[in-house]
């Protein structure tokens, strides 16, 4: 069992009177006392439930993962944060799996693996899929092979945490937790995880076709800050590609039949230009952004010889 005094286990609930109290015991044998349950509304008996199990309780004032996530964190004092699901999926007893590197100073961020121990049931075919979908985009786009950035079973300083830009009110917070660690450079570690399957009685509030698309949006719409070369290239390919495609379309009319399509020869000219202006543009915006992190590297090069002097 690791030291804990100055962690946190930070469990937002929905609905899932049906799980939270044994997911809080589970903590409080692992000996993690400060229990705190962020309740988004909650129709059944959550609160009273996470209560009388010796967790504490804020209701958030909106809803969504996201901001439950988000408050959580501003009600917590402690600079160790362990956050969970409330339905069971994560074994509170694999704590210490996620909390050693971090109490030891080896990582910012720790990562529960939910794919490397995944109890049959537990997660439908589709959202294997879609996880696996959404995990080789971000290896792709941002460079840093997390294994599973939809994990919701996470350890993190709350100083890393803070200095995050996190805007997501949903799902999507998972993602922007890993796309903000990537792109401060943090340093991520990953261990496997137990994933379980949902009790019968405990019901989802994922839904795979909308969630999933809003976390594929949110991982798209966060290039624009961390690979602006891929969020502007990726519309400049396309784009220059259809102007191409239309040019060569009016080209055979031309050539071939003699027929002439002067309209669609001007919107395949101007796709072609746009397409070559955006790309132009995602070259000078990843300059830019490779000059400001390294601005930042260096500012805090400085403070910390400041803190050390």
């Amino acid at each position: 069992m690791v030291s804990t005094a100055d962690v946190t286990a930070l469990v937002p609930a929905y609905n899932e009177a049906a799980t939270v109290g044994s997911v809080v015991d589970g903590l409080h044998d692992e000996g993690i006392e400060d229990v705190l349950v962020v309740d988004g509304g909650s129709a059944d008996e959550t609160v009273a439930v996470a209560e009388e199990h010796g967790a504490r309780v804020i209701v958030q004032s909106g809803s969504g993962k996201g901001q439950a996530v988000r408050e959580g964190v501003d009600a917590i004092e402690n600079p160790y944060v362990l956050l969970l699901d409330a339905d069971g999926t994560n074994p509170p007893e694999q704590a210490g799996r996620l909390l050693d590197p971090l109490l030891a100073g080896d990582a910012d961020h720790v990562i529960g693996d939910r794919t490397a121990e995944m109890e049959e049931n537990a997660m439908t075919a589709l959202n294997q899929v879609g996880n696996r979908l959404i995990n080789g985009a971000f290896r792709y786009i941002h460079g840093h092979d997390y294994v599973d950035i939809l994990s919701g079973y996470r350890a993190f300083t709350r100083e890393s945490f803070e200095k995050s830009h996190l805007t997501a009110d949903g799902f999507g917070i998972e993602t922007e937790m890993a796309v903000e660690c990537a792109r401060h450079g943090y340093t991520v570690e990953v261990v496997p995880t137990t994933y379980r399957a949902r009790p019968d009685e405990s019901e989802t509030n994922l839904h795979p076709l909308k969630d999933g698309g809003r976390i594929i949006l949110t991982l798209y719409q966060l290039t624009k800050t961390n690979n602006p070369l891929f969020y502007f290239g990726s519309v400049g390919v396309a784009s220059t590609l259809a102007g191409l495609l239309l040019g060569g379309y009016v080209a055979y009319e031309w050539f071939v039949l003699r027929v002439s399509h002067e309209v669609i020869a001007l919107l395949g000219a101007a796709g072609i230009l746009f397409g070559v202006q955006l790309l132009i543009f995602g070259v000078l915006s990843d300059l830019i952004v490779t000059l400001h992190r390294e601005q930042l590297r260096r500012l805090e090069r400085l403070e910390a010889k400041e803190e050390e002097n």
